[in-house]
């Protein structure tokens, strides 16, 4: 009789790698290129070219220099340039664009030793830290065709000019200012079904997220249709907030995440001199993803504490 080897559990394989995930994370980005690029023209591919392109060199770079095992091929540098252009302006230099991707790649993802090791999302990191550097860069927003006004609406709303909020249909499509890749609630909502369907992220965060925000700036009567489909808050719920190592690992867990990402984000949007909240919201809760793991980990039957 042959011996019968027993490991320990999970016993539940896939086909799952990192460069599948992050393919299908690249597909579902897709519609909000594509419509960037209809709605701020070609400077817009110009500077995601830029930035996806960057992200690459710095980290074939970085791990050449550093004799690392290049992982390029995984497609998690083309993730973090795409989403960091998709937070920026498309008239912002060129050469800030490479900074940030310097930033994101270098500083946040290398030096903590990789992706799955990243404490924060490292393009989201890197756009706060070019808000910091560059603020006038980063807050000058171009004339979009059709649009009423470049201000982006959470500006509108802050500063009360409210004559000059596009339609809610314009704020579904896109047609306002703002960054490349967050105007269009319609192009990201089809890419967050395509992740939810192909079970890349589940819905706990984004709902929680976009729910929150929705709910308290209703209570707080602070325009939450504009609060809802203005700025950052889809592209931040859907593609930044579900970073796997940035966030919990339990379905609770993200509930809890989403839940304080929405509450820090209709903070600082109402009460803060910023208009967006979405960056830094996120990465507050980044900090404690620990603690929420830590709450809300199930333990085995009969198991102890470690």
């Amino acid at each position: 009789m042959n011996p019968v080897t027993v490991s320990y559990a999970p016993h539940i394989h896939n086909h799952a790698s990192t460069s599948h995930i992050m393919r299908d994370v690249l597909i579902a980005l897709s519609p909000a290129l594509a419509g960037s690029v209809l709605i701020f023209g070609m400077r817009a591919a110009v500077v995601i070219f830029m930035c996806v392109a960057s992200a690459v060199v710095f980290e074939w770079g970085y791990q050449k220099i550093m004799k690392k095992q290049e992982t390029i091929s995984d497609l998690s540098a083309c993730v973090t340039g795409l989403l960091l252009a998709f937070n920026l302006p498309v008239d912002i230099p060129l050469w800030q664009a490479v900074f940030g991707s310097g930033v994101a790649i270098i500083l946040v993802k290398q030096f903590f030793g990789g992706i799955g090791k990243n404490f924060a999302n490292p393009a989201l990191t890197a756009r706060v830290v070019m808000l910091i550097s560059f603020p006038t860069a980063m807050s000058t927003w171009a004339e979009v065709p059709n649009a009423v006004s470049s201000a982006t609406p959470l500006e509108l709303v802050q500063t009360g000019a409210l004559q000059y909020m596009p339609s809610n249909l314009d704020l579904f499509l896109g047609l306002h200012g703002g960054s490349l890749g967050e105007t269009s609630e319609l192009a990201l909502i089809i890419g967050g079904v395509y992740l939810i369907a192909r079970r890349v992220i589940t819905w706990h965060i984004p709902v929680s997220f976009i729910g929150t925000v929705y709910i308290l700036t209703a209570i707080l009567g602070e325009q939450p249709t504009v609060q809802l489909l203005a700025g950052g808050l889809f592209i931040g719920a859907i593609f930044m907030a579900t970073d796997y190592p940035t966030s919990p690992q339990t379905n609770s867990g993200r509930l809890i995440f989403g839940l304080g990402c929405g509450l820090l984000t209709v903070i600082i949007r109402v009460w803060g001199n910023y208009p967006e909240g979405v960056s830094f919201a996120i990465l507050f809760m980044n900090c404690i993803v620990p603690f929420i793991n830590k709450l809300t980990m199930h333990h085995a039957l009969g198991g102890k504490k470690a």
